[in-house]
């Protein structure tokens, strides 16, 4: 099941709406590391509300999601990590490190707002 990416402004947002395949989750991986060059995206949200388990596979394709994006200029925020998801993740010892969260996508928003001033040389 392929997650459509919308575009607003210079920022991409994904919704995963169902639990993906490991192949769905690599064609997510691939198409952002695509569309962060070819709209010269800043910002990256990606929203996992609907998600009831975020297994190893799916935390490590997230956080391979927001380093490829770093790399190509965009952050990225993961918002919507819901209170079960979140207790089992640090049950099993998943991480991720490195990744900047959010409670949801107006908190993502403005995270991405604040993580953009702070990466300008002019920001004050």
């Amino acid at each position: 099941m392929a997650v459509p990416i919308l575009k607003q402004g210079e920022i991409l947002i994904a919704s995963i709406q169902a639990a993906l395949s490991d192949q769905d989750l690599v064609r997510l991986r691939d198409d952002f590391a695509d569309q962060v060059g070819r709209h010269r995206s800043r910002g990256v949200i990606i929203d996992v509300t609907s998600l009831d388990v975020l297994d190893s596979f799916a935390t490590r394709t997230l956080r391979g999601i927001a380093y490829t994006a770093k790399l190509r200029g965009a952050h990225t925020v993961v918002v919507g990590i819901q209170p079960d998801v979140a207790f089992s993740m640090v049950q099993l010892g998943l991480s991720l490190d490195g990744v900047t969260t959010a409670l949801d996508l107006e908190e993502g928003l403005a995270a991405l707002a604040a993580l953009g001033r702070r990466s300008r040389p002019d920001a004050r």
